[in-house]
């Protein structure tokens, strides 16, 4: 009969409690959509000023 440890080995523990990269990127999207949208009108607005 083989021995089954009730408690997780530190393996286990460690992927466990391990952060997802993509967890903390999902918590800035909202503020960087706007950002990033607002600088490509503001460049865009830019291009086409110089090129009238």
């Amino acid at each position: 009969m083989t021995h089954h440890p009730i408690a997780p080995n530190a393996a286990d523990v460690e992927v466990a409690t391990a952060t997802d990269p993509i967890e903390t990127v999902v918590n800035v999207i909202p503020v960087v959509i706007p950002a990033v949208g607002a600088i490509m009108i503001f460049l865009l607005a830019m291009i086409a000023v110089f090129m009238a």
